[in-house]
């Protein structure tokens, strides 16, 4: 076992309630040591995703209690934050073999990532490629396995005509390109600040709002074969009914009761919900690949300190800036 780096005491970001981010505090805590067959990680950068927000804010749906460690829950307790990092290996415990302090690494998923140490087991760390930054590093998993297995769910792939509802933001610039790799063609809702961005990615770009089903109608004559509903709304529940005739290649990432109801497939933690899990562990390398050579950019908005967690959180509520957000320790 190698020591970790004397430095003590570490900060930890976690809620002390629940409620809005203002409920977000930093608290120091010692230099976390690892068990047999994990590592400790310095975290150099984490990913801040929407579930982060919605843990706390009372907004998240019911999970199923063999998910509650994927989702970050814990049984009366409050949640702990961040489900990625990427980082530095300072220690290793005992039966640790294949990684060793010194490696830069990604983790996911991971345990409370907000913090400037994380403790995680092997199974949870892929190779950093050397080509990726810091903050693309951190911020690539959850977004790419969300929509390797979004895509997956809708039976999305080569010659289909995919819409892709919510297209820039992280989880929906992820779903474009990999669409796009995979043969699709897609046409991808945003607002129109965001539209040439995504048709650099190669996308057919449409606004959202009143009117939606004629424009993607007009943007894709021949059809839409595949829906993917990455924001949750009543539009795009009923746009994506009212294009797609198999409702078994409509997914959603809303937890909404009445997705089920309709048939449609639910990607998620809870009741009737489709986890995913091994799909998204199996991804992992391929993903780590394709955004070390450049085929698939991770977008960043905006990277602010860890002690900036609740502002970074609220500019996520205010959903103005596409792609994703990032803390540094």
């Amino acid at each position: 076992m190698t020591e970790t780096a004397a430095e003590t005491p570490a900060r930890i970001v976690r809620p002390t309630a629940y409620g809005a981010p203002g409920v977000l505090a930093v608290f120091e805590v010692p230099v976390p040591q690892p068990a047999a067959g994990e590592v400790v990680v310095r975290v150099r950068a984490a990913g801040v995703n929407p579930i982060d927000w919605k843990l706390y804010s009372g907004a998240f749906h019911d999970v199923e209690e063999e998910h509650q460690d994927s989702a970050g829950v814990a049984a009366d307790e409050l949640p702990s934050l961040g489900l990625e990092c990427a980082g530095v290996i300072t220690a290793a415990g005992p039966e640790v073999t294949g990684f060793a302090p010194g490696d830069e690494v990604i983790v996911f998923p991971a345990t409370a990532a907000y913090a400037d140490y994380v403790t995680a087991p092997l199974g949870s760390l892929i190779r950093k490629p050397a080509g990726l930054g810091w903050a693309e590093a951190g911020a690539l998993m959850l977004a790419g396995t969300t929509a390797t297995h979004v895509l997956h769910a809708a039976g999305a792939g080569e010659g289909d005509t995919v819409l892709v509802h919510g297209a820039s933001g992280g989880v929906g610039l992820m779903t474009v390109q990999l669409a796009i790799a995979r043969g699709a063609t897609v046409i991808a809702t945003a607002a129109e600040r965001n539209h040439g961005r995504l048709r650099g990615f190669g996308a057919t770009p449409v606004t959202y709002g009143p009117g939606l089903p004629d424009r993607v109608r007009a943007a894709a004559p021949g059809g839409i074969t595949a829906a993917v509903d990455l924001v949750g709304t009543g539009e795009a529940f009923e746009t994506s009914l009212e294009l797609v005739a198999d409702r078994q290649r409509i997914a959603t990432i809303s937890g909404d009761d009445r997705h089920l109801a309709a048939g449609i497939k639910v990607l998620g933690y809870g009741p009737g919900q489709d986890a995913g899990t091994e799909l998204r562990n199996a991804a992992r390398a391929e993903l780590a690949e394709l955004a070390g050579t450049g085929a698939l950019q991770v977008v960043i908005s905006a990277v602010h300190p860890l002690a900036e967690a609740a502002k970074a959180h609220q500019s996520g509520l205010d959903g103005h800036a596409p792609g994703k957000l990032v803390l540094e320790p």
